[in-house]
Order: structure tokens, then sequence, then C-alpha cells
């Protein structure tokens, strides 16, 4: 899989983690930043992401902040995003198999590296089911705001 990966400055030391290991399965990983622990503004780089895995669709999104909350919701204002604040395997699972989920977001302050580790291998091994949540899908993406 090819991610877009991008934190806060409260994120930086998971994002590190996350993007080693990812690198470390095999997956194309494109860290959009930042690079030091500086304080940055979370909505640039939810848009940095969502950017790239809008123009890429086959790509997925990573968003890390101290609780995930912001960038889920930032990524969230952009059309044809569908980000989910996943804080375990479980709903990780559930965002790709239900819900059609293109960028998975989680908070340095609430997951350790072993949970982020199983939440991030839960997305990739999830697909989306289709069937009945074809048609809510379709009505998340039609919902004007």
């Amino acid at each position: 899989m090819k991610f877009y990966i991008a934190t806060d400055h409260a994120g930086l030391d998971l994002k590190n983690l996350t993007v080693e290991m990812l690198k470390a399965k095999g997956h194309d990983v494109v860290d959009l930043g930042p690079f030091d622990k500086e304080r940055v503004d979370y909505p640039d780089f939810a848009m940095k992401v969502c950017s790239h895995v809008l123009e890429e669709t086959e790509s997925h999104g990573i968003l890390i902040c101290g609780s995930g909350i912001g960038m889920s919701m930032a990524a969230n204002r952009h059309k044809g995003i569908r980000a989910a604040l996943c804080h375990d395997a479980y709903t990780a699972s559930m965002a790709r198999a239900h819900n059609d989920a293109n960028v998975l977001c989680f908070g340095e302050r609430v997951v350790g590296p072993g949970v982020a580790e199983s939440i991030v291998d839960a997305w990739c091994a999830g697909l989306f089911e289709g069937g009945r949540h074809t048609g809510r899908v379709a009505k998340i993406e039609a919902i004007k705001g």
C-alpha cells in the first residue's frame, strides 16, 4: 500500500515510528512532515495528506496529532476524504470494511507504539465490504456542508 503521512508537533514521535514500521513491512510511505517538534498547525498537514490522497485514489493517508481528533476533523472537511479516528484494531478494521475510509487518524497521547502498530496492521488487512455499505458511503459523499 502507499501511504501519505503527516502529523503536528504533538504526534512527531509516533509518526516517525509509524513510518519506519510501514517501510519495514514493505509499504510505500511518503512523509509530509513536520520533521521537528516546533509548533505547527494540524490543519495545514491534514490538507497536505488529503490533497495527495484525493489525487492518487489508490493511496491512503495517516494523520497523527495529540488526540487524533483535530486531524480527523480537519481531514473530513475535504470532499472525498473519509477519515476515521481509530483507537484500536477493531475500529480500524470497521473503518475500512464498513466506511471505506481512506485516511486513518490516531493520537500519540492516546495510543502507544504497540497499539498503533495493531491499528495500522488492521487497516492494511481491511477491505471495503461493499454491499449494504455502498449506499451509506454514497450518502456520506453526497452531504454538502
